[in-house]
């Protein structure tokens, strides 16, 4: 087995609790997505949940972090934060633990995302969408107004998708 790299060398804590390794996600194109219950931006749950949906089954996903470092918008626990995604946006993509994405108590992850990565660049606000190819390469960024259905977006997850793994 080859050693992880990109996003994949990093294992997270999944919104119930458990260590899940992103190696685990190894052959499938990613999005990963800071999100926020009260955010301006929150009702893009709806359009990330469409665009999982429609292309999950040729091996996308969407690893949402809930962060509450812009103005206070992720006060909730994990578990309300949960519970707040499940009934109010019918979200079924993975859910992670709540973490900082900048800042000095920034998570590693975004420390790589951010600084690290190819798309390297500060987190402007929640919402911010990384896509990750097939082998753990961050390969582009995507800032917080972009809806994930605009053209642009669903093209390069497309192209992603069509690509050899």
């Amino acid at each position: 087995m080859t050693q992880a790299s990109g996003v994949h060398a990093f294992t997270m804590k999944t919104i119930d609790g458990n260590e899940r390794s992103l190696a685990q996600y190894r052959g499938r194109v990613l999005m990963l997505v800071n999100v926020a219950s009260k955010c301006g931006y929150t009702p893009q749950y709806n359009g990330l949940e469409a665009i999982y949906r429609k292309f999950k089954d040729r091996g996308f996903m969407i690893l949402g972090f809930p962060a509450n470092n812009f103005l206070w918008q992720e006060p909730g626990t994990d578990v309300e934060i949960k519970q707040f995604c499940s009934t109010t946006y019918n979200v079924t993509f993975d859910l992670f633990s709540k973490i900082s994405v900048k800042g000095s108590n920034q998570h590693p992850l975004y420390r790589y995302l951010t600084k690290e990565s190819p798309a390297a660049g500060s987190v402007k606000w929640n919402f911010q969408k990384y896509l990750v190819d097939r082998s753990g390469n961050v390969v582009r960024m995507f800032p917080p107004a972009t809806e994930p259905t605009d053209p642009e977006l669903i093209s390069a997850i497309e192209t992603l998708l069509e690509l050899p793994s």
